[in-house]
């Protein structure tokens, strides 16, 4: 069953803040294989005209995902989490991310369209600092494939 298109419109939110740490940064540059020091070395990142050591470029994907994970755990949306693979990811930053910041997100679903029965979903999920300041911006195209037959 394709999903509804009513669904475009529709929020989630985070319902805490996400603290931004020197560890989870460094976590993150780990996973992702980058070995830059100012994701590590704050005297590194400071050369860089940083305060501290800085997040790598697609880091807000750690808060945008929590908010895609609650999407594809609502019941009332028609997702299967099993039927969806992740097509795109875009990050349009407005500022650095670095440790001590408090990130707050909203995804949205932008539209939903059926191609060849099976559906495309694209998200934006705006990411700001607890008191409102812009950080970044994601946008997410999942594709939900039909249930074997």
């Amino acid at each position: 069953m394709p999903v509804d298109s009513t669904l475009v419109g529709r929020t989630y939110a985070t319902k805490t803040p996400y603290e931004v740490g020197r560890e989870k940064i460094r976590e993150f540059a780990d996973a992702v294989g980058d070995p830059s020091p100012a994701y590590r070395d704050p005297d590194a990142a400071r050369a860089l005209g940083h305060p501290d050591v800085v997040a790598p470029p697609t880091f807000p994907i750690v808060v945008a995902f929590q908010l895609l994970n609650e999407l594809f755990a609502d019941p009332t949306t028609g997702l299967a989490l099993h039927r969806v693979v992740h097509a795109d990811q875009k990050f349009a930053a407005d500022r650095p991310i670095h440790p001590g910041d408090e990130l707050v997100a909203t995804l949205t679903i932008e539209n939903v369209r059926q191609v060849a029965g099976t559906d495309l979903i694209l998200t934006r999920t705006d990411i700001r600092t607890a008191d409102g300041a812009p950080v970044c911006t994601a946008r997410a195209s999942v594709v939900h494939r039909e249930e074997a037959a």
